[in-house]
């Protein structure tokens, strides 16, 4: 599975442990930035990240920024995206199970590297369920096409 992977300077170093991690597994990363803790506009990487996911240049994305609300904005406002912020595992899972999200958002500042890397885990081996979901998710991709060209 390739993972897209982004941040803004208040999510680098939680970025960096995720990537590391993942990279030790089944995954094939990119990278996106930033590169370093220095102050950085968060909607250039996160922009990056989606355009990506949505282009099917890498089958998820994960964004993390301080809070993970603006990567989160940031990520949705992608044709083709549907992002999810979670922040505990529940949510995560839920976010697959029900939405078939492709791109995860993380804040540094509000969730620690053991519950990340969970929270990860999760939402990388959920599936989506489909069923009642996959009409939900047609509506929001018929209101996305009709309405955002």
């Amino acid at each position: 599975m390739k993972i897209a992977i982004g941040s803004d300077h208040a999510g680098f170093e939680l970025k960096e442990y995720i990537r590391n991690v993942l990279a030790g597994g089944d995954y094939e990363v990119t990278d996106y930035g930033t590169s370093s803790p220095q102050s950085v506009d968060y909607p250039d990487y996160g922009f990056e990240v989606a355009k990506d996911v949505a282009a099917g240049k890498a089958d998820r994305g994960i964004l993390v920024c301080g809070t993970g609300m603006g990567m989160n904005v940031v990520a949705n406002k992608v044709k083709g995206i549907r992002a999810a912020l979670a922040y505990d595992i529940y949510t995560a899972g839920q976010s697959r199970k029900h939405l078939d999200t492709n791109v995860l958002v993380l804040g540094e500042r509000v969730t620690g590297r053991g519950l990340a890397e969970e929270i990860v885990r999760i939402w990388l081996s959920t599936g989506f369920e489909g069923g009642r979901h996959s009409g939900r998710v047609a509506k929001i991709e018929a209101f996305e096409n009709k309405n955002y060209r």
